[in-house]
């Protein structure tokens, strides 16, 4: 029953869901961040379950299907939001980062499809709605100076959703590919270079970024249409920005 589908995503999108009777899964690594916010689901009425996973980890992802599975069986929404963002200049040869976000960005967007494209098919073909959302970035066509890596690997992940409707579309399944700007989350605080972090804080200054609900809302819209529509692409970002 659509209102009842169990999928995974983060923090206030997985309160925005469950908030609408969706049970939820909590797919990331850090397992007490996970129970709090689990906790915190359920307590306002929701449905919640916290599975402590490393998307670069193919072991690990693989555990967690097996987990999900066992407590709520298939799921029809998968949103893939996992990613970090590591930017210096290309002549710091920094292969540190360049292997981090890789692993992340994405081949761990492709653990995660991999894992539950199954799912989401077998879903579609029960006459059900099954839904694959990527969180992409601007990034991924508007070049920034210093953050060549990371925009190639939205890049990327931009032209998986593209390819991806071609395969599962006719499936039935959607694809979604979302493109922020500038949001307020966790991933300015991964950068190690003072000047970029620096320059990060100016331009939520000058910005007035979005929030990470404001993305939540956005996902929760997409998903909510008729299952004959598909909003496959959308760029979201703040006014001062666009």
């Amino acid at each position: 029953m659509r209102g009842e589908r169990p999928h995974r995503r983060h923090d206030e999108d997985h309160q925005h869901r469950a908030s609408h009777g969706v049970r939820v899964v909590l797919l990331a690594r850090r397992a007490e961040r996970l129970t709090e916010l689990a906790a915190k689901i359920e307590a306002d009425g929701g449905q919640a379950l916290a599975v402590a996973t490393d998307v670069t980890d193919a072991a690990s992802v693989d555990a967690a299907v097996e987990r999900i599975h066992a407590a709520y069986g298939e799921v029809d929404l998968v949103v893939n939001a996992a990613g970090v963002m590591l930017p210096n200049p290309v002549t710091e040869g920094r292969t540190d980062e360049w292997q981090r976000m890789l692993d992340t960005n994405v081949a761990g967007a492709l653990r995660v499809i991999r894992a539950f494209t199954p799912d989401l098919i077998a879903v579609a073909e029960a006459g059900r709605t099954a839904d694959l959302v990527n969180i992409s970035s601007i990034g991924a066509h508007i070049a920034f100076p210093n953050y060549a890596v990371y925009g190639a690997t939205k890049a990327a992940l931009t032209y998986l959703s593209q390819s991806l409707r071609t395969e599962l579309g006719p499936r039935d399944v959607r694809v979604t590919n979302i493109e922020p700007g500038l949001t307020d989350t966790e991933l300015g605080g991964h950068i190690d270079n003072a000047e970029l972090s620096h320059q990060l804080d100016g331009m939520f200054d000058a910005l007035i970024g979005l929030s990470a609900d404001d993305i939540a809302d956005l996902i929760a819209y997409t998903t909510s249409r008729a299952r004959h529509v598909n909003l496959r692409q959308a760029i979201v970002l703040p006014t001062r920005q666009a």
